[in-house]
């Protein structure tokens, strides 16, 4: 019963991981504005932060915010501001600057700690990540699997976050792409901005419904 279940859970996770949103957006802006180490390193801790939603959804804990009025919305307007602020950033950023050959901007590498950071906050702060993982485990998977083996969905899933994103930001920091970006970047930071300020304002308005 354990091979259905599995596959049936990584292969909803799977289609709606491939859906832009502000994962997307995140990776993709780190990836353009500072090169393919910063991008890797957001897409990493977007995984890490699908850790942790698994982790206290198995412990039952995402129940809790689920049914919590109070708690959801503290997320969920942590959340829309964290995007709205990153949204105006990128409005006021500058074209992207020159990168090497791996993809690190010539003025200078990221902070590896505020990519990271970027990419487990952006995460974090969507409450609908955690109503999501609430919904996908309460609907598909059993009471009875143990809980080794959620745990080991759980690490799968991250490593399917990790690996996804790593092809966006090797993707969106090869010399063609980046030549686009470079050419119209200071337009480019603008649509990303206002992406990111439009999934802000839509995170503020979206119910506690899963």
């Amino acid at each position: 019963m354990i091979l259905p279940e599995a596959l049936t859970l990584l292969g909803v996770f799977l289609l709606t991981l491939v859906m832009p949103g502000a994962d997307f957006a995140c990776v993709v802006r780190e990836s353009v504005m500072y090169g393919r180490r910063a991008g890797v390193l957001a897409a990493l801790g977007i995984g890490s932060a699908i850790l942790f939603h698994v982790t206290y959804t198995v412990l039952g804990l995402g129940i809790l915010v689920s049914q919590s009025i109070l708690a959801f919305n503290l997320i969920k307007w942590a959340g829309a501001a964290y995007l709205v602020f990153i949204g105006i950033l990128s409005l006021k950023a500058e074209a992207p600057k020159p990168v090497d050959i791996v993809g690190t901007p010539a003025s200078g590498a990221r902070s590896a700690r505020r990519s990271f950071g970027i990419g487990v906050l952006t995460n974090l702060l969507n409450p609908k990540a955690a109503l999501f993982f609430v919904s996908l485990f309460t609907v598909i998977v059993s009471h009875g699997t143990p809980a080794a083996v959620k745990a080991g969905y759980g690490v799968t899933m991250a490593l399917m976050v990790a690996t996804w994103f790593t092809l966006v930001a090797v993707f969106f920091t090869t010399p063609k792409v980046r030549l686009a970006f470079q050419r119209f970047g200071r337009w480019i930071n603008r649509v990303t901005g206002l992406v990111f300020i439009g999934l802000g304002v839509r995170l503020a308005f979206q119910r506690a419904t899963p």
